[in-house]
């Protein structure tokens, strides 16, 4: 029996969807139930019997943090796929960050642990990957992550949970860590996964910012996650990005495949640092919820590029060229769109 936490959300839907077409006995946990349509959304893409998949996986309603409904989701269990998270950038939400992303995941290890767990996968993100000034200079694997440095709230509480999932290796569970970039998929324009960034270029974005970072596919993070749970490496860390890009090109891109206008006007660093100041402002004058924070304006600006040459050279792993995945999940964005207009 295999589990996956964080079933509904975008990775998880697309994990689930493998695993079950697989055949593979699966269990996932959600946390709302309206958010199990999604998944269902998702399986239509690809499949004429979406529901008989469905409805393979025995869904188990569970909060991380709840130990009770834990126990019951790990019974009779052999693998797990961590996938559940709280993303937010929000500097005010670091205790709800680091009450699920570490507190969360350190009682997904210590399940492992009690349930003698035969291999754990857990997904990370390039935020929990170290950063250096050169800009030329590929970040990989080794690039060690700097405390003092000013990290974003989100990647402080992904680091932080690595640092469980570690721990569970010296204490005997076998793990894989993988650490995608911005992740391309469909069936989740809303939420804070990047499809909602294809939402945002249909509306209309008049602004591009200068940085640079990496983009993966789905479809690559889901099968990267399940070669190496069935290979024998275990105790690694892998960064999944197909190509490194800046958000001018990205937007560009998918601009013109959803058929609208790119953004035209570069945003400044100087119109940033004045953003994210009156973002500030707004929060503590009026409570409206950060939408930039000095970490992200910082982000928008930084050129980071990553190597994704160790799992190429572990696995012969093969990446999907970003332009065929802007063109896939565009294309499922329109249908989508037309769907509901």
């Amino acid at each position: 029996m295999i589990l996956v936490t964080g079933g509904t959300g975008l990775v998880g839907s697309h994990l689930l969807y493998k695993l079950s077409e697989s055949g593979a006995k699966l269990r996932a946990t959600y946390r709302k139930a309206y958010k199990l349509d999604r998944v269902k959304q998702v399986f239509s893409y690809f499949s004429s019997d979406a529901d008989r998949l469905f409805n393979q996986i025995e869904w188990i309603e569970a909060d991380i943090n709840d130990i009770p409904e834990l126990e019951k989701a790990f019974s009779g269990l052999t693998h797990v796929y961590h996938c559940a998270a709280f993303v937010s950038f929000e500097p005010d939400k670091y205790k709800q960050l680091r009450k699920i992303n570490i507190e969360g995941t350190a009682n997904i290890v210590n399940q492992c642990l009690r349930h003698k767990i035969k291999k754990l996968c857990y997904v990370s993100s390039i935020a929990a990957i170290g950063h250096h000034n050169d800009s030329e200079k590929l970040i990989t694997e080794e690039t060690a992550w700097n405390p003092e440095e000013d990290n974003s709230v989100y990647a402080i509480t992904k680091y932080g949970a690595e640092l469980e999932v570690w721990r569970g290796t010296q204490e005997g569970v076998d793990a894989v860590v993988v650490n995608p970039g911005i992740i391309l998929g469909g069936g989740h324009w809303d939420s804070g996964s990047s499809g909602s960034l294809f939402k945002k270029i249909y509306k209309g974005m008049s602004y591009y910012v200068p940085g640079v970072t990496g983009y993966v596919d789905v479809w690559d993070v889901v099968n990267a996650m399940t070669t190496l749970m069935e290979s024998p490496v275990k105790n690694e860390g892998y960064i999944l990005v197909s190509e490194n890009l800046s958000f001018k090109d990205f937007q560009t891109k998918v601009a013109q495949r959803l058929h609208v206008k790119p953004p035209q006007k570069e945003a400044k660093p100087w119109l940033l640092k004045l953003a994210w100041r009156l973002d500030w402002l707004n929060h503590k004058l009026f409570g409206k919820r950060r939408s930039l924070s000095k970490q992200s304006a910082k982000s928008a600006l930084s050129v980071t590029k990553y190597s994704n040459q160790k799992l190429q050279n572990d696995l012969n792993f093969t990446f999907k060229p970003i332009d065929q995945s802007i063109r896939e999940v565009s294309d499922l964005f329109l249908k989508d769109f037309k769907k509901n207009t």
